[in-house]
């Protein structure tokens, strides 16, 4: 049958700031209290969208949410009209008033686990909104990215859109991040990789952890039961303790899959060879056809240089003509170990044989590359009819968002601009002009 994957990319918000508010993630901390750009960050994710587009991959937008979340303000105590709010939370919380103010959501690959109807029991797209409860920022972020996946994808005739689960150190999600579909072809069933980094109920005897390990094995468990997958194709895997310690704070950013190609480091999991054999064995139980394993050596690239340059962060997409295209940051491109194995990548017998490099450093240097910033959604053509149409990129669409962002975002942001009461309604028309974009045609 005839599918697509479709990138539902996250466009960055025009509160963009760094504030430094992802514990593990080395690039968000090291730039906490610099300025930062926003409007560039959204132009160089729409030029990401475009490219993606005229590649011939098919391409939606999630709108960025409204910040700040007063509402999170007032319940930490702080009173008064918004202006009162944001002053007192200015010189007492300084570190909350940022978090109110975080344009996380734009990393939708943290947003949701997406099974396609090829793969779950009733043949619905299955979609769970992750509850984000490792990081206080993001875990705002739950209940509106859910009411906006139900606006998408709101024909139950073909999509199941479940609710978030309970707020519980049990049950901590953390998305697609962390979810990685093989296939033969997207349109034909495939397995599903469920990677987690503790599980909540035992005491894990593998390397303690100094970083956060975000998800857990039963979050895991949980999301394959509700998208009613069969266990010969799901696999959970248990992240290296030694990569969530070297900065690797979700999976996307040591291992990266693409229909039969899997592309990742030696130490992304832990028992990485046992991992690699079962993994390799259910695909060509389910596809009749082996995996090609595409394993990085720490010797090619050590995990420092993974980190720093993102290169498993990449986006690996199939074109139109069934070959395949890595789209990695410009940070890979300037490491020298990295920049060696993607140019020895295109002279080998794999099916990526092209590459294209974007430059998204204003997402980079909060910690997020070109993955982090798409949620890959597999529909069939019928499917993607069904879906909201005005989440889809259009040429006029992204014409209307690039004048948007060039007319309402700054092009610098400090913590001095989010402790201005002025900035609330600035930020706020912005966005609300970006959350209306679903319901109206461009």
């Amino acid at each position: 049958m005839k599918a697509y994957e479709v990138n539902f990319d996250g466009l960055i918000g025009p509160t963009h700031n760094y504030a430094g508010l992802s514990r593990g993630n080395l690039a968000s901390t090291s730039h906490g209290g610099q300025k930062s750009n926003p409007k560039q960050a959204a132009r160089q994710g729409l030029a990401k969208m475009k490219l993606l587009a005229e590649l011939g991959v098919k391409q939606a937008i999630l709108p960025p949410q409204p910040r700040p979340d007063l509402e999170f303000l007032r319940r930490l105590g702080f009173t008064g009209t918004d202006a009162q709010v944001i002053e007192r939370a200015a010189a007492d919380a300084p570190q909350m008033l940022a978090t109110a103010y975080s344009a996380s959501s734009m990393w939708a690959a943290n947003a949701a686990t997406v099974s396609p109807s090829f793969d779950t029991g009733d043949h619905r797209v299955h979609i769970t909104p992750a509850n984000l409860i490792s990081q206080q920022h993001r875990s705002l972020e739950t209940k509106t990215t859910w009411q906006n996946l139900r606006h998408v994808f709101g024909d139950e005739k073909h999509f199941a859109v479940h609710e978030p689960f309970p707020s519980a150190s049990h049950l901590s999600d953390e998305g697609a991040a962390n979810h990685t579909r093989l296939c033969r072809a997207h349109g034909e069933p495939g397995i599903e990789i469920f990677t987690y980094g503790r599980v909540a109920s035992a005491t894990s005897a593998a390397t303690p952890l100094r970083q956060p390990a975000g998800r857990t094995r039963e979050a895991c468990e949980t999301i394959a039961r509700l998208h009613g997958l069969g266990s010969r194709q799901t696999i959970f895997v248990q992240q290296s303790p030694d990569a969530i310690n070297a900065g690797v704070f979700h999976n996307d950013v040591i291992a990266v899959g693409n229909e039969n190609v899997l592309l990742c480091h030696e130490q992304a999991w832990i028992d990485m060879p046992q991992r690699i054999d079962q993994i390799g064995t259910a695909f060509e139980r389910t596809t009749g056809e082996p995996l090609t394993v595409i394993e990085v050596k720490a010797s090619q690239v050590s995990l420092e240089d993974a980190v720093r340059s993102y290169l498993f962060n990449s986006q690996v997409v199939t074109l139109p003509d069934g070959s395949m295209a890595i789209i990695c940051p410009i940070e890979a491109m300037e490491c020298d170990s990295t920049r060696a194995f993607l140019d020895d990548l295109l002279t080998r017998d794999t099916p990526i044989r092209s590459r294209h490099v974007v430059d998204l450093r204003q997402s980079m240097n909060n910690g997020g590359g070109p993955a982090c910033l798409r949620l890959r959604v597999v529909l069939t053509e019928e499917e993607l009819a069904a879906v909201n149409p005005n989440a889809l990129w259009t040429p006029q669409r992204h014409q209307w968002l690039v004048a948007h962002v060039e007319r309402t975002y700054r092009d610098e942001l400090s913590f001095e601009d989010l402790a201005d009461p002025a900035f609330i309604e600035e930020s706020r028309a912005a966005a609300a002009a970006l959350v209306m974009m679903l319901d109206r045609d461009r």
